[in-house]
């Protein structure tokens, strides 16, 4: 495929990669499903709202980059949930995902 990464050029670890249309690479540790994504690379500077950012239509068929660090730290819960199912094609993040520590989080990230 014509976005495939570049063989043996993978980074000890990585299991996860973000190839850009002029093929620029960016290696990463994938976390979530398995498997290709195409989208639009956006970004978004919030430091709260991702469980409505993710699931907002206006974000369809885009990958999202957060630019806050600590994504996950308020789990997810019902209420914050804009359509029911992830509009966004991907999610890149600099850390792992936090574990919960809001009163309102009914599941994790």
């Amino acid at each position: 495929m014509a976005n495939d990464p570049p063989a043996g050029s993978q980074p000890e670890g990585s299991t996860a990669a973000l190839v850009l249309a002029d093929g620029t690479v960016f290696w990463g540790h994938g976390i979530g499903a398995a498997g290709r994504s195409v989208g639009e690379v956006c970004f978004n500077t919030s430091m709260t709202g991702y469980q409505e950012i993710l699931t907002d239509p206006s974000y369809a068929g885009q990958i999202i980059t957060f630019t806050f660090p600590h994504i996950g730290n308020v789990g997810a819960n019902p209420e914050d949930i804009e359509t029911v199912t992830p509009a966004a094609r991907g999610l890149v993040l600099r850390a792992d995902i936090t574990q919960p520590s809001s009163w309102r989080a009914t599941r994790h990230f």
